[in-house]
């Protein structure tokens, strides 16, 4: 069976730490991430791993704290489908939530020798009638 909270867990513990090679672990090796930041697309683990060393190089002394919401999985064996809102925020060395924003998630699951690994990822938020991202959960 899927461990989604563990995958869920792992990806929050990454991020905090701004530790990109195991936040790049959780995927596999032929992922492809549909980001909604500065590209269309990460294709494979590598470029996923260049991208969050990328993200947490640029955060200084601020760290990400990053909270589950909705969590839902749907499985069949040796794939998985975990869907969820994701609450991001930059948080100062001080403590003092500096920005945040809600994302929707969605992970693509498959069964491989290392475990669960994310094969698929795509984040996304909706957008107003202003054609602009809606970054707060309404």
């Amino acid at each position: 069976m899927c461990d989604h909270p563990r995958m869920v867990d792992e990806y929050v513990a990454a991020v905090q730490a701004k530790d990109a090679a195991a936040f790049a672990d959780l995927y596999a090796e032929d992922a492809r991430n549909f980001d909604m930041w500065g590209r269309h697309s990460y294709e494979g683990r590598d470029a996923i791993r260049a991208m969050a060393e990328e993200w947490f190089g640029s955060l200084g002394t601020d760290t990400v704290a990053v909270g589950f919401e909705d969590v839902r999985r749907v499985e069949d064996g040796e794939v998985a489908v975990v869907h969820a809102l994701v609450r991001f925020s930059g948080v100062s060395a001080e403590g003092e939530e500096l920005r945040s924003m809600t994302n929707r998630i969605t992970w693509g699951l498959r069964r491989t020798p290392a475990g669960w690994k994310i094969a698929h990822e795509h984040t996304s938020v909706p957008l107003g009638d202003d054609g602009k991202g809606i970054f707060a959960r309404t």
